[in-house]
């Protein structure tokens, strides 16, 4: 699943030709669902019109060949509740929801947060976990309430890096949860662990090489899922060296999906060293994947 960057103009609005191709390049490369308003798709700095915006016209290209996974998470209950009812509208097949950031609730909190979320759809809810950028964790056993309760909170985003709460959460409720990596660096670890894939932000630029790992890790091919990682760890771990999604996005315009590579602040451009790194790692792999076609 691609964690999709949002493309915008020179002059800041979006560019939704660069949001259509994205989409059916993604399509095209056999990803298994679109994750539109997430971190990756900087949700925090689009308008309300916006974000309904680019939820709708993700949905409108996908024309139901892929799910959409609309992300509609907030820090206040109630945004997160109107951009869930808005997405379930508009034909989003499930919903992303982050946990609530700043406000650091507690465990309690969290659960009554996600339950207004879960009463507001029957479409699946996608719990979102990372404490890096919220400050708070969502337990394993507040997971296993909101399951209990509501059937369809059944998906968990682990991005807390951590293999260990892999192995808790599929020890604690099994198949009837389904957990994704929120790290491409920890795709292939996670799903041996049990994980069922990854919501990947270097799969914008290199779809076709991510869907290839995580088949080969799902049905069990560890020797062929190991060297795609070991392939794709340097650009996986270097789309990193500055805040997501700024690198990821230069290589986009690099690879001709995206016009700009123009983010919002308080994101800026990448200083000039490491967008040079950046691109010659990403221009090195092509280099080497068009080698061995």
């Amino acid at each position: 699943m691609t964690a999709l960057a949002t493309p915008f103009l020179g002059d800041g609005s979006l560019a939704e030709a660069d949001l259509k191709k994205l989409v059916e390049a993604q399509i095209q490369a056999g990803i298994d669902a679109l994750v539109p308003v997430g971190t990756t798709g900087e949700c925090p700095t689009l308008s309300h019109d916006e974000h309904q915006r680019v939820v709708e016209l993700t949905i409108q290209t996908a024309a139901g060949r892929v799910p959409v996974i609309a992300g509609a998470g907030s820090n206040a209950t109630r945004e997160a509740v109107s951009l869930t009812k808005f997405a379930h509208e508009a034909g989003a097949s499930a919903f992303l929801h982050v946990a609530p950031y700043y406000n650091k609730p507690s465990q309690e909190g969290l659960f009554c947060h996600f339950s207004a979320i879960a009463e507001a759809t029957d479409r699946p809810v996608v719990l979102y976990s990372i404490p890096g950028r919220c400050g708070i964790q969502i337990d394993v056993s507040t997971v296993e309430r909101l399951l209990a309760k509501y059937p369809h909170v059944n998906h968990i985003k682990e991005a807390g890096g951590s293999v260990e709460r892999v192995d808790e959460l599929k020890r604690a409720m099994g198949d009837d949860l389904v957990v994704l990596s929120g790290d491409d660096s920890l795709t292939v670890p996670f799903i041996v662990a049990g994980a069922e894939g990854v919501i990947s932000v270097a799969s914008n630029v290199i779809p076709d090489e991510v869907v290839t790992l995580v088949r080969a890790a799902r049905d069990g091919d560890l020797k062929t899922a190991s060297a795609w990682h070991q392939k794709l760890y340097p650009l996986f771990k270097h789309l990193f060296i500055e805040p997501n999604p700024v690198p990821v996005k230069a290589c986009m315009v690099q690879a001709g999906l995206f016009q700009t590579d123009r983010v919002r602040l308080p994101l800026c451009e990448m200083l000039p060293e490491n967008k040079t790194l950046v691109l010659s790692i990403y221009e090195a792999l092509q280099a080497e994947l068009s080698a061995q076609a």
